[in-house]
């Protein structure tokens, strides 16, 4: 323990060095205002910065790198709770209950509170891979196809256990986002399918227009029905700071959200999407007024974004102790070191204390400076509701164009974003809840190839899942979430949906339509 803590000391002693703190405060800015803009999400941003790290040194590159993956997963909750538009893809949780309170004049709160979520919850993912490295990773490689197949089909379960409305509505609305993630080029055959002969379906449907569209553009359409638009807001300076009620309903929900999110990302090929998803359904259910969720609770603002902001530092720990990417972010950022002739892995804390060391202590210095820098700012994001709408959501709408077009520079993207927009428009018309959509997209393209590599593995004997512990575990968890999600049903007993009034008539649908 004390060789640790000096390590540590040395690795701070690197990260306050001028031109590494200068670094990493860049980084967090340029996160932050990357993952406010629609499709501009942690991989555009680092992938545009990288040619740019060629001549630097390899600490401040990995430094300037890792502050835009973890400024921008605080950044996209910024306009999921302002306007409705997930600035990218882990934030779109953050959508339904954030927006929910600027509704309810509690945006400030709302935005403060995530602040506060992230910065502890990055401090104990910076703990968490401190300590907890070489033992998380070794758990992590006994994860292979079978065992991603299970946790994959488990995470369906939970959505539907977790769902406060109807759960056949929900596994609809999952069901639709398998079908959206199984366009595109097969990657086990080489086939393309459910294109439609066009060129630019080949990689799939991608989860930013598909949300954009659903959350934002849908939101656009569902104010413009009305027929008198929404009041603009005049936040005041008390009314941004979260009261001791609010406070005391998120230290459960970050603290939970924060070590959920760190297990989940620390394992190899999992998203930090699925743990926002994950722990907000955790949260619903641990609540002792679940009908609260949707209409503004701020638990579903703080266990999301605590998770979410975990998840992006647990990805950290098979990158940096055995060179094994979790994504595609932590992909390019291994690639960014390895140009520089260094190699991750087991020996990467012998041979590279100052690396490994520093930038574990510039993981501290970022989530400090992202919290100072964004707390103060909350008033100025609030401000932005005093804008009238009819200004306002034109510029949104020009906004939410261009940040897709300029994810793959496709015109086939800003297409796709204006046709879910329609159907999200549509779906909520009907009191459908849309998240379970964006979920289904994300896993989708996941369990098929992972059960198809079972399959190949076992000769295409369903077996290989009852063969390993692991998989069977998750499978067992998975029956038992799904028979106490058919329990009300086969047993015709009231279900805590009934007694706190939702219905089919009314769940998902959004607070005041």
């Amino acid at each position: 323990m004390l060789e640790t803590f000096n390590s540590l000391m040395m690795g701070f002693a690197v990260a306050f060095e001028p031109k590494v703190f200068m670094y990493a405060v860049a980084g967090c800015i340029i996160g932050t205002l990357v993952g406010m803009m629609p499709g501009l999400g942690p991989l555009a941003g680092i992938s545009l910065l990288l040619p740019a790290t060629f001549g630097l040194n390899p600490i401040i590159a990995i430094v300037l790198l890792s502050g835009v993956y973890y400024g921008a997963m605080y950044g996209g909750s910024t306009t999921s709770i302002l306007m409705r538009i997930p600035g990218e893809a882990a934030s779109v949780m953050t959508c339904v209950d954030g927006y929910a309170m600027t509704q309810n004049g509690r945006a400030g709160p709302a935005l403060a509170i995530a602040a506060i979520g992230s910065f502890f919850a990055g401090t104990v993912g910076v703990i968490g891979l401190m300590l907890m490295a070489p033992t998380l990773a070794s758990f992590a490689l006994r994860f292979g196809p079978p065992e991603y197949t299970a946790l994959l089909l488990m995470g369906l379960f939970v959505l539907a256990y977790m769902s406060g409305g109807s759960m056949l509505k929900t596994l609809a609305m999952a069901f639709f986002g398998l079908l959206l993630g199984m366009i595109g080029i097969d990657v086990m055959t080489g086939y393309t399918r459910f294109s439609f002969g066009l060129v630019e379906l080949g990689d799939g449907v991608g989860i930013v227009p598909v949300a954009v569209g659903l959350f934002g553009i849908s939101e656009i359409l569902m104010t413009a029905g009305q027929a008198e638009p929404p009041k603009v807001q005049k936040p005041k300076l008390r009314e941004l700071i979260p009261s001791r009620e609010e406070f005391r309903l998120s230290v459960g929900p970050i603290i939970r959200g924060s070590l959920l999110g760190f297990a989940i990302g620390i394992i190899p090929g999992s998203a930090h999407v699925i743990s926002s998803f994950v722990s907000y359904g955790v949260e619903r259910r641990l609540s002792k007024h679940p009908e609260r969720f949707g209409k503004g609770a701020i638990e579903g603002v703080a266990g999301p974004e605590s998770a979410n902001n975990s998840a992006a530092t647990g990805a950290f720990v098979p990158m940096l102790a055995l060179g094994i990417p979790t994504g595609p972010v932590t992909a390019v950022m291994i690639a960014a070191i390895m140009v520089h002739g260094i190699l991750p892995g087991p020996m990467l804390i012998e041979q590279q204390p100052e690396l490994f060391w520093g930038f574990v202590a510039s993981m501290y210095v970022g989530n400090m400076v992202l919290l100072i820098l964004n707390l103060p700012m909350v008033g100025l994001f609030v401000n932005l509701l005093r804008i009238p709408y009819a200004y306002l959501y034109p510029c949104i709408l020009a906004f939410c164009i261009l940040g897709c077009y300029s994810v793959s520079n496709s015109v086939t993207d800003v297409w796709i974003m204006l046709g879910m927009g329609a159907i999200g428009y549509g779906l909520r018309k009907f009191g459908f809840d849309l998240a379970p959509v964006a979920l289904g997209l994300v896993l989708g393209p996941m369990l098929e190839l992972s059960l198809r590599q079972s399959l190949a593995m076992s000769g295409g004997t369903y077996a290989i899942f009852l063969e390993r512990p692991i998989a069977v575990t998750m499978f067992g968890l998975a029956l038992l979430l799904l028979a106490l999600a058919l329990k009300p049903v086969l047993f015709k007993s009231r279900d805590w949906r009934a007694d706190v009034g939702l219905d089919d008539k009314t769940d998902g649908a959004p607070p005041g339509k």
